[in-house]
């Protein structure tokens, strides 16, 4: 069986790379990347890189020649993703690929749920529905990494959390966790046109993200709701597009505000408020909670949190 992952050389692909080599043989891999010459070091324990560009779908034909299952980790540009995931499934059919599995998100079977980002991955799901290929949708929660790794770093500059999300809550879960499932579904049997909710096991608030960061800063962070207009104008501010921007970061935000604010809106909303077990059912284990990220991490967040000499 040969098995084959886009965008590999992200922080996904490449974390699925490594946990299916600690099982699966090497040879039998295909990682598919616009960057393969950051794979190096993977084709080096004898995986086969293959460029492949969901902006250029006759690269994606060749990159996927020969594959049984396929791993298909969703683009980055929000609002621009559904023709870029329809060339990588209208390419997976016509090299022949047996089954896709998507890397989506939670409440894209919600149509009441209008978040940019939710939009992308709905109409991905349907198109996956359409396309006569076997297909398994896994939807992840919000990464806790992104709390980590980007917001908490808005905190330690301003000491305030400013957001339109009021007390919705979200279960989020470790990125390496949804990489685990991910993998487990690869290996594994019977998960064929199933989709699957990949939940932390909190459900946590913006204002619970604040007073979780306060904690390990050991100094005060305050919340306050704000309008979706203010989000914007925050942003605006900032420099943040809010038409998404490749490879484009503004105050340390890698997303655009129309991704973001809507996001927000829907979670105020209470549509990202899924509770499930499918990931304990996928791996035999539990995921891993929001703080259990932050003392992972605890060293480098209360580093940049401490104040300045």
């Amino acid at each position: 069986m040969t098995i084959i992952i886009t965008g590999a050389s992200g922080h996904f692909g490449r974390r699925a790379a490594e946990l299916l080599l600690e099982t699966f043989p090497a040879g039998e891999v295909v990682l598919v990347s616009r960057t393969p010459e950051k794979l190096a070091d993977l084709a080096a324990k004898g995986c086969i890189v293959r460029y492949g560009d969901f902006d250029d779908p006759a690269s994606l034909v060749a990159a996927f020649q020969g594959g049984d299952r396929l791993l298909l980790i969703s683009g980055t540009r929000v609002g621009k993703r559904i023709p870029q995931h329809g060339a990588a499934i209208d390419a997976a059919r016509e090299a022949g690929v047996g089954h896709i599995i998507y890397t989506s998100f939670i409440a894209a079977n919600d149509p009441a749920n209008l978040s940019e980002a939710v939009k992308d991955h709905r109409a991905t799901e349907e198109m996956l529905r359409a396309s006569g290929v076997a297909w398994t949708a896994l939807r992840d929660a919000q990464y806790a990494d992104a709390v980590t790794d980007v917001i908490i770093y808005s905190l330690i500059k301003d000491g305030l959390m400013q957001s339109a999300a009021g007390d919705g809550k979200m279960p989020f879960i470790w990125r390496d966790d949804c990489v685990a499932a991910a993998v487990a579904v690869l290996l594994g049997e019977g998960h064929e046109n199933k989709a699957y909710d990949l939940t932390g096991p909190d459900m946590i608030s913006h204002r619970d993200i604040a007073a979780l960061a306060a904690e390990f800063f050991g100094h005060p962070v305050a919340y306050r709701q704000i309008s979706p207009k203010a989000l914007y104008a925050i942003f605006d501010a900032l420099g943040v597009p809010r038409e998404p921007v490749d490879n484009f970061v503004a105050s340390g935000n890698p997303w655009n505000s129309n991704d973001m604010v809507s996001f927000d809106v829907a979670v105020r909303d209470g549509h990202f408020a899924v509770e499930s077990t499918d990931f304990e059912c996928l791996t035999g284990r539990k995921p891993r909670s929001l703080r259990a990220l932050f003392e992972a991490k605890a060293e480098d967040i209360r580093s940049a949190g401490a104040p300045e000499a």
